[in-house]
């Protein structure tokens, strides 16, 4: 089974706790990182970075979940992150797609955007998946390419 790690802002303290609990209902195993109250002003990119710390410390073994008011400041902070591929998603049909076609390691979704129950059934579409070879096999070689060349380019300065 695989073991996931969440985490949210405080816009999405309720939605992170509904999605854990879901997960645990059908036997992942979660590693919670937090924000755990409302009253947490921990700002999104530090949630999201741990997150991607500790999918990287994984070798890319777990896979994430990051949740804030929209989806989109978490993704675009996962993002920065090497080998780490964050889709925001708000149907399934977007699921599906992060991940047999972008071979997404990381959901993202707003708690302002999605109710409870999408968020459950997004996640079940996202988590039952798996990428696999195919006609998107050069297109996230071709990311994971670009990634290596401006890491390579940006470390040298």
């Amino acid at each position: 089974m695989k073991k996931i790690v969440i985490g949210c802002d405080n816009a999405a303290v309720d939605l992170k706790q509904t999605i854990i609990a879901f997960l645990k209902a059908k036997g992942y195993e979660v590693e919670n990182i937090g924000c755990d109250s409302i009253l947490d002003n921990t700002y999104y990119p530090y949630i999201a970075e741990k997150l991607c710390n500790k999918i990287i410390e994984s070798n890319y073994e777990k896979e994430g979940i990051l949740i804030c008011g929209t989806g989109i400041g978490m993704a675009m902070t996962a993002n920065k992150f090497p080998g780490i591929r964050a889709a925001v998603c708000h149907d399934n049909y977007s699921a599906e797609r992060a991940k047999l076609s972008n071979d997404a390691n990381v959901l993202c979704m707003g708690a302002r955007i999605i109710g409870p129950e999408l968020a459950k059934k997004v996640t079940a579409e996202w988590l039952s998946l798996e990428f696999v070879d195919g006609n998107s096999t050069p297109k996230v070689n071709a990311i994971r390419e670009l990634e290596e060349r401006n890491m390579a380019a940006f470390s040298k300065d």
